[in-house]
């Protein structure tokens, strides 16, 4: 299970760029239903998906990416 910050995260930050999931799901050579996987917090990217993801959106990993307290 991953974790709902990190799609809380992603959707916030996909929208702030102006994106639909497919859109994002477009540039991050993915499709949109790993975007809505990812944004309910149903897992958590892997490593690959998570540099494009940050690329797409023109952040970095770590804007993404937390650890847990």
């Amino acid at each position: 299970m991953g974790d709902p910050r990190l799609g809380s995260r992603l959707k916030e930050l996909r929208t702030a760029a102006g994106l639909t999931q497919q859109g994002l799901a477009d540039k991050a050579g993915v499709s949109r239903k790993t975007i809505n996987t990812v944004e309910n917090g149903v897992f958590v990217p892997s490593t690959v998906l998570a540099l494009e993801l940050a690329r797409a959106l023109e952040t970095t990993v770590e804007a993404l990416f937390f650890l847990k307290d």
